[in-house]
C-alpha cells in the first residue's frame, strides 16, 4: 500500500493515454511541486468524480483509478501550471484519504488478471475494426449535426480525429480501443474497473452494441 496525490476528474485516464491539465486551483499547484520535488518520476493518481464539480470539493469518487506520470510541466505564470501527463498503470484505491491540502489516497497497483488469456490479439483486431466502424458512424452523425461528439450519450472523443492506431501489445490495446472509441467517462470507467482484459474486451462488445445501435438510429 503507498500513500498517493490524487487528482479527480469527471474524465477517465486510460492506460497508455494521454491527459493534458490546466492546473490553477492552488491545491494543485501545490501537489505538482510536491509531485515534482519527490524522488523518482513526477506521478499522481488520477480517479473519475462519480458526483459534483471538479472544482472546489465536496465530491464523491470512485475506487479504481490510473497513476499518471507527468512528461512536461510548463509554468504558465506563478498561478498556473500546463502540464501533459500519461497513464502508466491501473490502481485500486483503498481508502480516500482527508485532503492535506489536495486529494491523497491509500492505493496498490491493480495488474490485469489473467494477462494471457487465449485468442486476446485476435479479439483486440475484430474490436478495432468495430472501433474503426463505429467512428465513422459517428462522423456521418457528426455531420449532419455538431462537428464533435461531446458530453452526451457518446462521450467526448472527436469524431474526425485520424488516428486510430493502437498498440501491438494486446493488453494496452484493450485500453486504447477504449480511448478511440465514441463512448463518454461512464463507459470508459466500466473499461477501466474490469478485472482483465478479456472481460475488459466483453465490456467493450457490449458498449459498442448500444453505440451502434443509437448511431444507426440517428442516421435513420
Amino acid at each position: 500500500m503507498a500513500v498517493m496525490p490524487m487528482f479527480p476528474l469527471g474524465s477517465v485516464l486510460l492506460p497508455g493515454g494521454i491527459l493534458p491539465l490546466h492546473v490553477f486551483e492552488p491545491r494543485y499547484r501545490d501537489m505538482v511541486r510536491d509531485c515534482l520535488r519527490a524522488d523518482g518520476e513526477p506521478e499522481f493518481g488520477q480517479a473519475l468524480i462519480s458526483h459534483g464539480w471538479e472544482t472546489g470539493g465536496g465530491d464523491d469518487r470512485v475506487m479504481v483509478g490510473t497513476v499518471a506520470q507527468m512528461l512536461q510541466v510548463d509554468a504558465i505564470d506563478e498561478n498556473r501550471y500546463a502540464l501533459v501527463a500519461v497513464g502508466t498503470r491501473r490502481i485500486r484505491i483503498n481508502a480516500w484519504l482527508p485532503d492535506d491540502p489536495y486529494p491523497i489516497a491509500d492505493v496498490d497497483d491493480w495488474p490485469d488478471e489473467d494477462p494471457d488469456a487465449p485468442g486476446l490479439a485476435l479479439r483486440v483486431a475484430a474490436s478495432h475494426a468495430r472501433v474503426r466502424a463505429a467512428r465513422a458512424l459517428a462522423a456521418r452523425v457528426a455531420d449532419q449535426s455538431d462537428p464533435t461528439i461531446g458530453g452526451g450519450e457518446l462521450g467526448d472523443v472527436p469524431v474526425d480525429s485520424g488516428d486510430d492506431e493502437i498498440s501491438d501489445d494486446p493488453l494496452l490495446a484493450t485500453y486504447h480501443l477504449a480511448t478511440l472509441a465514441p463512448i463518454g467517462p461512464a463507459d470508459r470507467f466500466r473499461l477501466l474497473a474490469a478485472p482483465g482484459p478479456a472481460r475488459r474486451l466483453d465490456v467493450h462488445d457490449e458498449i459498442l452494441d448500444d453505440i451502434e445501435a443509437m448511431l444507426k438510429f440517428r442516421l435513420s
